[in-house]
């Protein structure tokens, strides 16, 4: 019966009962964690044999002679860029192979931005009075933190099925000078697992800026994380910036920090081979080179592109399981109440979650009191403020299938107990 249709009685009733479940959950002292999309102990391990892979000398020469336990090689070594240029669909000489971090790298650019603009001719943001950062959400809060602490005032852009809502962007872009630049997870967004049709893809590509030095941030970082074998496409950006006649419009973002080891794995950024030339120019004087000896640690482990994508199969076993028993229990215990609406994502680390209006941050406390970890209400939002207090983010990634299930049915009894509640205060 839906909730909606529940007499006062029978929603008092229910709400007793949903609450003895609940005392019943919390009594156990769980205490289980699903507030990032971290890897499990299982994922990490498929790729211990990468520790050992470098063993001496011979095995720090790449492709061309680089010793990788030298100085030098700036943006990358060779047989890096050959492993990592079909990730996001470039050529070697429009990528660059960095640290561990693509997090780092975004700050890092826009930082660079700030203090010498996107180009030679450019003027730096520092420069430009007010900025102001499209923010599709819900969205990533580490992307949002990252424009908020420069200062720049965060727009809200609703998602849609497809992406973000282009109609506003498109506005937005082509009547104020101080929009700068878009945040964007193409392909299996974070947390709403929507990968952008080929119809956004190309309205991005062909925005009519009025700011010259508007920049779209692509961080493709689920490119690879497929939980089906019939996985999404991405369009590439790219080649539809180049079409437009606006190549230098994109930067697009990698790593291998949910693919090998996170924290200590390797990341990249790539646009324009005249984008990555200006970049690279500005990085000599900053680094001698990133962590060449980690870098060629992927490219033997995985040896080609194809063996990396094999590789992420084995991901695929392990994660999907945990996705279908997220679905499984929201399907049974919450759908037939008419009380939220989920995404069901075909690849990426989350799954996001709508409440009733003002239900979030309450469902997050229960579950918080009873021992499961979440990501806070509001997180997916500029300033960590959902103006309709409906979004969470669950991350089914890090526990095991069993506690899996386990957080769920606890999520699922505080979703009911905060709908009811919240029903019966009005």
């Amino acid at each position: 019966m839906l909730l909606s249709e529940m007499s006062k009685e029978q929603l008092l009733q229910f709400k007793n009962e949903v609450q003895a479940e609940y005392d019943e959950f919390k009594a156990q002292g769980l205490k289980l964690n699903m507030a990032r999309g971290k890897p499990s102990g299982e994922q990490l391990d498929l790729t211990s044999g990468m520790l050992t892979i470098v063993k001496d000398g011979e095995d720090c020469i790449d492709d061309d002679g680089t010793d990788c336990r030298n100085y030098g090689g700036i943006d990358g070594i060779p047989s890096a860029k050959k492993l990592f240029a079909p990730m996001l669909g470039v050529t070697s000489d429009e990528i660059i192979v960095c640290g561990n971090s693509s997090l780092n790298i975004m700050y890092d650019t826009i930082a660079k931005f700030m203090m010498f603009g996107v180009n030679k001719e450019s003027k730096p943001w520092k420069d430009c009075g007010k900025i102001k950062w499209l923010c599709p959400c819900p969205g990533y809060d580490r992307h949002f933190f990252i424009t908020e602490k420069f200062g720049f005032e965060l727009i809200n852009i609703p998602m849609k099925n497809d992406g973000p809502d282009m109609d506003m962007i498109e506005k937005l872009v082509a009547e104020d000078e101080s929009v700068k630049g878009v945040w964007c997870v193409p392909m299996y967004s974070n947390p709403t697992g929507v990968t952008y049709s080929d119809e956004v893809v190309k309205r991005f590509a062909n925005l009519k800026a009025k700011a010259e030095d508007f920049r779209i941030f692509w961080d493709n970082a689920y490119c690879v994380h497929h939980l089906s074998d019939d996985h999404d496409k991405l369009l590439n950006i790219l080649d539809e910036c180049k079409k437009a006649g606006c190549p230098d419009r994109v930067l697009m973002f990698a790593s291998t920090s949910k693919i090998t080891f996170a924290g200590a794995g390797v990341a990249v950024i790539a646009g324009s081979a005249d984008n990555m030339n200006y970049i690279r120019s500005l990085m000599e004087a900053q680094t001698i080179g990133y962590d060449k000896i980690n870098q060629i640690r992927h490219t033997k482990f995985f040896g080609s592109f194809e063996g990396l994508e094999e590789h992420m199969k084995k991901h695929q076993k392990l994660l999907a399981p945990k996705f279908d028993v997220v679905q499984e229990v929201l399907e049974k215990e919450i759908a037939p109440l008419g009380i939220a609406s989920w995404t069901k994502p075909n690849g990426g680390y989350f799954i996001s979650f709508d409440a009733m209006e003002g239900c979030a941050k309450r469902i997050v406390e229960l579950c918080k009191e009873a021992g499961v970890v979440l990501t806070g209400a509001g997180a997916t939002f500029p300033y960590g403020k959902d103006p309709k207090d409906t979004n969470i983010r669950i991350a089914p990634s890090f526990p095991p299938v069993e506690e899996m299930r386990l957080a769920a049915k606890l999520f699922a009894i505080a979703v009911k107990l905060a709908s009811a509640e919240k029903m019966l205060s009005e």
